[in-house]
């Protein structure tokens, strides 16, 4: 399972010219379930996204997380993130997890972000959206399931 994570000023998303999700000061999580990911996998990027220190503290130091500053997500599922291009030209979307999969996992990453305390705001599982962002910084960070130590 793979997150690109952005801390955000503000991000919104948008389905068919109608506003699906936005969120201000927080992260936006672009969020891709390959073939083989296991709850192991969902875990590991629930609490990292969750508990990731990449919020200023009065000190100016990324040390706090998005939990810490009363912010929110905004969660959108890109099967792209699971793209390989290391052949050829044209990414091969192999093993991405197949539709029912990977919107099961998406929704599974959604609730327990929200179990955990956080307000979550959503794109549309295989619809075209068009997602708009102020990243603070930038910063902008990749998280991997499988490169976990």
């Amino acid at each position: 399972m793979r997150a690109v994570v952005q801390r955000v000023d503000r991000a919104s998303v948008t389905v068919d010219g109608q506003l699906t999700g936005k969120v201000e000061r927080g992260l936006l999580v672009l969020l891709g379930v390959a073939e083989g990911d296991t709850e192991k996998d969902l875990h590991y990027i629930v609490d990292k996204v969750c508990g990731l220190r990449i919020f200023e503290d009065a000190a100016g130091k990324m040390n706090l997380s998005v939990q810490d500053i009363g912010g929110s997500l905004l969660a959108v599922s890109q099967f792209t993130l699971c793209g390989d291009c290391r052949k050829g030209k044209r990414p091969s979307f192999d093993k991405a997890a197949k539709p029912d999969i990977a919107n099961a996992f998406y929704e599974q990453f959604v609730e327990q972000c929200r179990a955990k305390g956080l307000p979550v705001e959503t794109g549309v599982f295989r619809a075209h959206m068009l997602v708009e962002l102020v990243n603070n910084g930038p910063v902008t960070i990749l998280l991997d399931s499988t490169k976990i130590l």
